[in-house]
């Protein structure tokens, strides 16, 4: 017996998540530079966390190659 895909849980972790953690949110910030060094963990502001999706590649016919 096979079992169901959604009770896989390899890459439980690694979907797309739109809530960041305080340490997230506070690394993005610093890569970013606005954070600066010194202030306060607390009151950060938002940080958008976009998931861009890649295009699948299109395969080229043999005259577009030539």
């Amino acid at each position: 017996m096979s079992v169901d895909p959604s009770l896989k849980t390899s890459g439980l972790l690694t979907r797309h998540r739109n809530v960041l953690t305080r340490a997230e949110r506070l690394k993005k910030l610093v890569d970013e530079d606005r954070h600066p060094e010194g202030k306060s963990i607390f009151g950060l502001p938002k940080v958008a966390n976009r998931n861009l999706k890649v295009g699948k590649k299109t395969k080229k016919t043999k005259e577009e190659a030539s």
